[in-house]
């Protein structure tokens, strides 16, 4: 007997759903799925004023950066 993974056990389970609660589910995760970006993005803009804040950013050109990358 094959063991069916988590993810298909879940497709199933929706595929089981009426037409109008997989609408409903559907529209739910991507409203979720909005919230959690946008919290990630969140977070990765307050690690980048800390690092700011803390003196960890270097500026320079592109060719600063390759030399950089060179070293």
């Amino acid at each position: 007997m094959t063991e069916t993974s988590t993810f298909q056990q879940a497709i199933e389970v929706v595929e089981a759903l009426s037409l109008d609660d997989q609408i409903v589910l559907l529209n739910l995760l991507q409203r979720r799925l909005q919230q959690r970006r946008r919290s990630q993005i969140l977070q990765e803009v307050e690690d980048v004023r800390r690092d700011y804040a803390e003196g960890n950013v270097q500026y320079g050109s592109v060719a600063d950066f390759l030399s950089e990358l060179d070293a």
